[in-house]
């Protein structure tokens, strides 16, 4: 049941060590567009992913283009606080690339408009909470996913 969990610019060393530790954890194969806010070597990644890091399948793009262009043509799933959708409506399917953005901002506004029809949001039942830990909605994103292949 592989997926793909894709970070585009992740600037949180810790997020992305917990993400690879989940990839790995999970059977995902992790994804990472730079530029990064980090250095890929940066000890606060090590710590989070632990001793994991050197078993995972990791794929690192230059850019947000050269990552579309090698992909073009596959399922991919957006993540985003402005998805019209629900996560557990995503079309799940094997090879399917989940697509996350930034912590800071989230995916650009640009993508967004262009795979409008494919993004999908984690419900947030608070006023106060404008968004959840990128690891953690990661977490939930893939283990729905996960659920919902294995019951197909």
């Amino acid at each position: 049941m592989a997926l793909h969990i894709v970070l585009i610019e992740p600037e949180i060393p810790n997020n992305t060590g917990n993400i690879g530790r989940l990839a790995l954890a999970s059977g995902a194969e992790l994804h990472l567009v730079k530029p990064f806010g980090f250095e890929i070597n940066d000890t606060r990644l090590k710590r989070a992913g632990l001793d994991y890091w050197d078993h995972l399948p990791v794929h690192y793009y230059e850019n947000s283009e050269a990552f579309f262009r090698k992909h073009e043509g596959k399922s991919m799933a957006f993540l985003s606080s402005h998805g019209a959708s629900d996560y557990w409506d995503i079309p799940y399917e094997e090879d399917l690339f989940l697509i996350f953005g930034k912590e800071s901002v989230g995916l650009p506004k640009t993508l967004l408009k262009k795979h409008i029809q494919h993004t999908y949001k984690i419900p947030i039942f608070s006023p106060h909470v404008r968004s959840l830990n990128l690891a953690n909605a990661v977490s939930i994103v893939v283990y729905e996913g996960l659920n919902q292949l294995k019951h197909h």
